[in-house]
């Protein structure tokens, strides 16, 4: 049959799969359907683990077994509490691939080379599927950790790709529709570190001065249990995203960082379901960047704050050669507008309407986040080096669509989010969503159509980094826009974008190597859950 919407023609096949990539109907373009039935063994390895071993698998430098299992820990005083947490070992390669953060439910850190071919396979001990989504990696579409590839419990899934991206700070983390907000809050967060070479000319910091920090917020139960209420959940709360009162840096509340008089680089995850972080040293000490999303800007930058919405990577360079043993230095989060507005008023900075929320700590609101202690004299020879990566510029005048971008409104209606008025479907494509292989495209993002509840929404594109060309604010989201703005760092390659109510912005992307489905989406994970994510298809 054909479908409608179809754009060149082609007719495209009905047809019903029963195993685990395709476990029900599903429509697929005849191309599609001869691409699968030719690659049938490689498609069953990477879903099914009864079809691995007679798959044809290539040389790969490093191999990495991942578990996500259910254990039960003491990370408060009191009863343990039960979490859902990435274990993982190295099955070939370098031993240092793998390191964990201490006393955390958190996963381990993978560190990957550019240019290295891996292997990981992710094995399901939950009772419910899950995968994996290898956050701002440039990989193939079954690699991707779209929706529909999961594994079941009990089975595996195989991720196998080169790794092409820059040297940087990027995640992983389950995408299983529906269920994101509660596996991530559950616990199954890791961080990936990308190293090449170009970076370790610049001898940044590393070893101890190389730090980890991942922000969440958390509800703790009188049970020490995460609660977040899932089913029940108030639907003010899950319109708004699930919003914790206990922030936790690497798992642990009231997170101390022990210094040397040194310099040190802070890799600051902002991990959280929905929380917005305006990050801030408390004396006033400017935020030195040097890196974002997708990996190194061409230069350090300064800014008096930052601000850091769900899924997006900062990269400080902290000086702490010139402070005295014993000295702390608080990193806090400051207050700003915006976090909720409701027929043209803004919330955020305080408690109206906190209760109907859910929480005592509102989006907007000010509070600590970490504090630094200088524990030890330490001599420092590192200087900050004034060019930190050659970039590209920003030039949208090749993109196929630069006097005509396309458009992708985010919008509210029934209670529900969606973008274009279109909520998620496991495969559907509409006719503007579908783009062409090595071509480069204009992509506006418009949050101004949800005039009943507007809300801060951070959009996360899979399968590319992608770079800001442009914001604009319509009239009446100035308030918002201006108390975070300041704090927005553009200058590199992103993959996700925040953007405040009233707020457009206009993003340059490349689509190269890589034909396939990926989606986009709200990185607040319930918005994501809710609907708020579509499909887009790379097509040769």
């Amino acid at each position: 049959m054909t479908r409608a919407g179809a754009d060149d023609g082609r007719k495209e096949i009905d047809m019903t799969v029963s195993n685990d990539t395709y476990p029900k109907r599903h429509s697929l373009t005849r191309r599609d359907f001869l691409r699968l039935t030719a690659g049938a063994g490689a498609l069953l390895a990477a879903s099914d683990p009864r079809a691995g071993a007679v798959a044809e698998r290539k040389p790969v430098d490093l191999e990495l077994a991942l578990r996500a299992q259910p254990e039960a820990l003491a990370l408060f005083p009191g009863a343990p509490t039960r979490v859902w947490r990435y274990t993982a070992k190295v099955i070939q390669g370098d031993p240092a691939s793998v390191s964990a953060l201490p006393d955390t439910y958190l996963g381990p850190i993978l560190r990957l080379r550019r240019g290295s071919r891996v292997r990981i396979t992710l094995d399901n001990g939950l009772t419910e599927d899950t995968n994996v989504h290898w956050h701002g990696l440039h990989v193939p579409e079954r690699m991707d950790g779209h929706p529909r590839d999961v594994a079941r419990p009990g089975g595996q899934y195989v991720y196998e790709f080169e790794v092409r991206d820059r040297a940087g700070t990027y995640w992983f983390h389950p995408h299983t529709h529906g269920r994101t907000g509660a596996q991530i809050y559950q616990g199954l967060t890791g961080l990936l570190l990308v190293g090449d070479d170009a970076e370790r000319a610049l001898d940044l910091p590393d070893g101890a001065q190389d730090v980890p920090l991942v922000l969440q917020d958390r509800t703790l139960g009188s049970d020490n249990q995460f609660a977040y209420i899932e089913a029940g959940m108030p639907m003010m709360q899950r319109m708004m995203g699930f919003l914790g009162d206990r922030i936790l840096v690497n798992g642990r509340p009231d997170f101390v960082l022990p210094v040397a008089t040194r310099a040190y680089r802070l890799r600051l995850l902002n991990a959280s379901s929905a929380r917005v972080y305006k990050l801030a040293w408390r004396d006033g000490t400017p935020l030195t960047v040097i890196a974002t999303d997708g990996g190194l800007l061409a230069r350090p930058v300064e800014r008096p704050y930052v601000t850091l919405a769900p899924a997006e990577r900062i990269e400080l360079w902290a000086d702490f050669s010139g402070r005295r043993v014993g000295e702390t230095l608080a990193l806090e989060s400051l207050p700003f507008a915006g976090g909720m507005a409701m027929g043209g008023g803004m919330m955020g900075r305080g408690g109206m309407m906190n209760g109907m929320m859910g929480g005592r700590l509102p989006n907007g609101a000010a509070f600590p986040v970490l504090t630094v202690r200088v524990a030890r004299q330490e001599s420092e020879s590192r200087r900050l080096p004034a060019q930190l990566a050659t970039l590209a510029a920003a030039d949208a005048r090749a993109a196929v669509n630069a006097n005509a971008p396309r458009r992708f409104g985010l919008t509210m209606g029934q209670m529900e989010w969606s973008i274009n008025g279109r909520s998620f479907e496991m495969e559907a494509v509409a006719r503007d969503e579908i783009v062409r292989l090595d071509t480069t495209e204009v992509w506006e993002f418009a949050n101004d159509r949800a005039r009943m509840m507007a809300m801060p929404h951070p959009l996360h594109v899979h399968g590319v980094q992608f770079r800001v060309l442009e914001r604009s604010v319509a009239r009446g989201g100035e308030d918002a826009w201006n108390t975070v703005r300041a704090g927005y760092v553009d200058e590199g390659y992103k993959d996700t974008l925040l953007l405040m109510p009233g707020e457009r912005a206009r993003v340059l992307l490349r689509f190269a190597d890589y034909p396939g489905l990926f989606v986009f989406h709200c990185h607040n994970l319930e918005h994501g859950d809710m609907g708020m994510m579509r499909n887009y298809r790379v097509r040769a």
